[in-house]
């Protein structure tokens, strides 16, 4: 069986305006706080996560121990279709109105930070720079959607 592999950042990016300081992520992932994580390349997330809700992968939500990509990952949690995971895509227009899921549902950026596990400002500290042009995935931990 195939496992794909998300890492949740322990810090904040050398970007951020809170760098260096601890995200919770690992806490706020296992009390129910980070019901999803954002990233780039909605279709090849799409094509993952389809794979795991047909039984033929699973999702390994890990931890980087360290630095990013130069320490070891700590898994946190194996998730399947049973956990209720899924992809939506995610349309950010601009940092001042509500976001696209799914080509339809607007969405408020707070709501959409609240269940990244960040506040506001936070949220848009870590995506701010992000190419926002191209459809992004909001991979889902649980059953929830918008």
């Amino acid at each position: 069986m195939k496992t794909y592999v998300i890492t949740i950042s322990k810090h904040f990016l050398t970007t951020h305006k809170r760098a260096g300081e601890e995200t919770n992520f690992k806490e706020k992932f296992l009390n129910g706080e980070k019901i999803h994580t954002i990233r780039v390349n909605h279709p090849l997330w799409e094509k993952r996560i389809k794979e795991a809700q047909e039984g033929r992968a699973v999702l390994s939500v890990r931890q980087w121990t360290g630095k990013p990509y130069r320490s070891k990952q700590v898994e946190i949690a194996r998730l399947t279709a049973e956990n209720g995971i899924g992809v939506q895509q995610l349309e950010i227009f601009d940092f001042m109105r509500p976001a696209k899921v799914d080509s339809c549902q607007l969405v408020d950026l707070r709501d959409l930070a609240n269940n990244d596990g960040l506040s506001f400002s936070d949220w848009y500290h870590w995506f701010r720079l992000a190419d926002v042009k191209k459809p992004m995935a909001i991979i889902h931990f649980t059953k929830f959607r918008y």
